[in-house]
């Protein structure tokens, strides 16, 4: 969770609008 809110308050973020971002440990995928 630390490294997306690192990545979210970056400058490249900007490019992120209107989208869910799956923080699960991999569950989604199996």
């Amino acid at each position: 969770i630390g490294a997306l809110a690192v990545y979210l308050c970056s400058p490249q973020a900007k490019f992120i609008t209107g989208t869910d971002i799956v923080i699960d440990g991999g569950w989604l995928t199996q």
